[in-house]
């Protein structure tokens, strides 16, 4: 189920940069959320310059270039695991990419397992012994 999204100016991280936040972002969310690393799924979206603006100015025409991630996970998860997640996203970005920490913006979106889909059955289905772990650990 995990799933990230790091939404990026195109132009501002080398093929370098990008590869190394998408495997340490991978790490990072397996080991945070005690997840199999297959079961990570991690992208970049890229956004031209001239159609990004960052407190009301253009990214092209000299406005701060601002990374925004997503990470989905199952509801129920510990709030501690979101919020070490969303740090850790946050690191990774400032470390890997030399960005500013107060331009990193990021969120948690959770998902009910039984809106999530794994190979086209609810994960509430194909995972109900984890989901009740955790919904019983969460109580």
């Amino acid at each position: 189920m995990p799933v990230a999204h790091f939404h990026l100016p195109t132009g501002l991280a080398t093929a370098e940069q990008e590869r190394s936040l998408l495997i340490e972002s991978s790490t990072l969310y397996s080991q945070i959320l005690d997840s199999p690393i297959e079961r990570v799924r991690t992208f970049l979206v890229h956004y031209d310059p001239t159609q990004l603006a960052v407190a009301g100015e253009i990214v092209a025409e000299g406005g701060s270039a601002a990374p925004y991630f997503t990470a989905i996970v199952l509801a129920r998860r510990p709030a501690a695991q979101r919020q070490e997640l969303l740090a850790a996203f946050t690191n990774l970005i400032v470390d890997v990419l030399g960005v500013e920490r107060g331009l990193v913006r990021g969120q948690i979106i959770e998902v009910a397992p039984e809106n999530w889909g794994i190979g086209g059955t609810a994960a509430s289905a194909v995972r109900a012994d984890e989901v009740a772990e955790r919904a019983a650990a969460g109580s």
